[in-house]
């Protein structure tokens, strides 16, 4: 069945469905007036006038219910809820159309009771006996299977309403991924069994379960998680795998496709899931579609996500900046092959060029600026102070400024966790970019200002993701600076998703300026225990095939990060995954005052007076160095 301008096309296998179920109608009633005559019902002479009132009765019900529509391969008891709702009408109509025409002459009242029943055999039992074949029920083997293919001993690990809703939905009875047994993330139901397959024990027991299969002749291959938001203990799962040297799998492929499953390796995006966000996808959609928007460091990590999911919501235009020529090439060529009918532009511009900037944005007139462009590697920006406050303060002024001026109506700027109580450069200029922001919004200028402060994502350029998973590769050692540092994280298209989120409830809410919008990440995840993850995912075991180094924090860290600061006072902000902070602001003289002077320091590269410049312009009691951060060493002027 096809969908042609809003109008049902029918397909031959729909027709022939269909045919298939007006047939099994009449022979229904045949077959129940010969249960009632016999031979004799051959020489009725109104027996054709029955069987074809019948059949006309029969499609159009068919047709006004549905019932050919159905697919036989995933024939379940909603088709088998309908087959006898059909019967049930075409009966119940037949009567009275019958008894309008012949009085009902010499038609027995028994045959439609015996109509009804072999009715709904005859059109049940082939959808379900083609469902059966497609699954392998009837001989244990599909088609394909007739071919030596060979076969995963899997163990699925989950609760058993999982296990039953994946080996179901993906017909794992009768792939060649043979399910051997389920291991439950809680004990007591060992010795039962889900669908004809044992539920072997608990995930604390599967450190002997494994062992005790493989003496009995069985080799376990992998073990498959029922569902991806696991919530079981994620450590001891991934100990006893690396023990057992299993690989820990996941289904990849859809259910309903008809297709045999695929199993892909576990990946640490699955581990950190979380429950899902219920976007205000109206919301956003108004903020976008139709308008012109302007991406700052569209070919980063996480500027190229905000592009694409932009993309999706139809914008009149997308204006691209990047500083990075080929990251800007990347993400305009997948623009290009992915949006073609979206209009868009790639501008290699730097932030810091103030002239560019004003002149781009007066030219191009956006609706909405997306400021993703940063300095962000906390070390590296410990030693070119200079460089970092250029782009990360003066490049969001000259940004603002300009939206300011050209009348933009929202500026969406993207912070960091790392500006809260910071004790590194990249967190003070960062902070310092937050309050200029600030500062213009509550001064009330016709474009809005909209903070948006979130933690670590995983991937990023730059980030201990890709540089665990190289020094993996490489064979160890995995270098952890601390091993008790933690940080949130949170996967590029979640954060993505949630600073259009952020944006668009920031926007709306027109009377609460000059606040900031923090993503809720979630709880702190140990380094160290990112990093033995990761080693396990790889099929290692850490401390023995890859072994752990510890460094010491560098110059700028800290042992955590933090979301608020302890004077903000967080609230709802009255949709999913969004909080709303109320920091301190700066005194708008002061604060133009005092970026005056850290300019004048950033242009004479004096990065002595730059850091001092920076952390003066806080309004927050500095911290003092504690055992929890990194002394920074004093950084001599370098000649111009």
């Amino acid at each position: 069945m096809r969908m042609l301008g809003g109008k049902i096309s029918l397909s031959w296998k729909t027709m022939l469905a269909s045919g298939h179920d007006v047939v099994m109608a009449v022979a229904s009633l045949m077959i129940a007036l010969i249960a009632r005559y016999g031979n004799d019902v051959w020489r009725i002479d109104q027996l054709g006038l029955w069987l074809t009132l019948f059949a006309i009765t029969c499609l159009v019900i068919f047709q006004c219910l549905g019932l050919g529509r159905g697919m036989w391969r995933f024939a379940s008891i909603t088709d088998l809820r309908t087959i006898v709702l059909a019967a049930t009408a075409s009966v119940i109509v037949f009567m009275p159309l019958l008894f309008s025409v012949t009085r009902l002459e010499g038609f027995p009242r028994t045959a439609l009771p015996i109509t009804w029943f072999v009715m709904i055999v005859l059109i049940g039992a082939p959808r379900l006996a083609y469902r059966a074949f497609k699954d392998g029920g009837l001989t244990g083997l599909r088609a394909g299977d007739l071919a030596d293919r060979p076969r995963e001993e899997i163990l699925i690990v989950g609760t058993v309403s999982e296990a039953d809703q994946v080996i179901r939905g993906y017909g794992l009875e009768n792939s060649r991924h043979h399910v051997h047994g389920i291991i439950d993330i809680k004990s007591g139901k060992n010795g039962r069994s889900v669908r004809g397959i044992p539920v072997l024990g608990a995930v604390s027991e599967l450190a002997e379960i494994v062992p005790r299969l493989s003496r009995a002749g069985t080799t376990i291959n992998a073990l498959v998680l029922a569902s991806p938001s696991f919530s079981g203990d994620w450590s001891t799962l991934l100990q006893t795998a690396t023990d057992l040297q299993l690989p820990l799998r996941r289904v990849a492929s859809k259910p309903l496709t008809g297709m045999e499953p695929d199993l892909a390796e576990l990946t640490l995006e699955d581990l950190l899931r979380r429950p899902s966000i219920n976007l205000e996808m109206d919301n956003i959609a108004a903020l976008i579609r139709d308008r012109v928007i302007l991406i700052t460091g569209a070919g980063g990590s996480i500027g190229s996500e905000i592009v694409r999911q932009v993309a999706r919501y139809g914008p009149r235009q997308l204006i691209l900046v990047d500083l990075s020529e080929y990251a800007l090439y990347e993400i305009n060529h997948e623009i290009s092959r992915d949006f073609p009918e979206l209009l868009h532009t790639a501008v290699l511009g730097d932030v810091r060029n103030n002239g560019q900037m004003h002149t781009l944005i007066t030219r191009e007139r956006p609706s909405v600026i997306f400021h993703a462009a940063a300095r962000k590697h906390v070390p590296l920006i410990e030693i070119n102070v200079c460089d970092g406050v250029a782009t990360n303060v003066f490049g969001t002024r000259n940004l603002a400024d300009a939206a300011v001026k050209a009348g933009v109506e929202a500026f969406v700027l993207i912070s960091t966790d790392k500006a809260i109580r910071p004790t590194s450069t990249m967190g003070a200029s960062k902070r310092v970019a937050e309050l200029y922001c600030q500062s213009l919004d509550v001064a009330g200028s016709n474009t809005r200002f909209i903070t948006v402060r979130f933690g670590n994502v995983l991937g990023s350029t730059g980030s201990v993701v890709p540089l665990f998973r190289r020094q993996i590769l490489a064979g160890g050692p995995v270098t952890v600076t601390h091993p008790e540092m933690k940080r949130y994280f949170m996967t590029i298209p979640e954060a993505t998703q949630l600073v259009l989120q952020a944006a668009a409830t920031g926007i709306e809410q027109r009377r609460a300026r000059g606040r900031i919008m923090v993503l809720d990440m979630g709880k702190p995840v140990r380094i160290v225990d990112l990093a033995r993850s990761m080693i396990v995912l790889a099929g290692l075991r850490p401390d023995h095939d890859i072994k752990l180094a510890f460094t010491g924090l560098r110059p700028g860290e800290k042992l955590f990060e933090e979301l608020f600061d302890p004077t903000e006072h967080p609230e709802p902000s009255g949709v999913d995954g969004v909080f709303v902070a109320s920091p301190l602001l700066a005194d708008p003289e002061v604060l133009m005052r005092d970026i005056a002077a850290l300019e004048r320091a950033v242009l004479d590269g004096d990065e002595v007076m730059a850091r001092s410049g920076l952390f003066a312009l806080l309004p927050e009691q500095a911290p003092k160095l504690s055992d929890q951060t990194a002394t920074v060493p004093p950084v001599e002027r370098r000649p111009a």
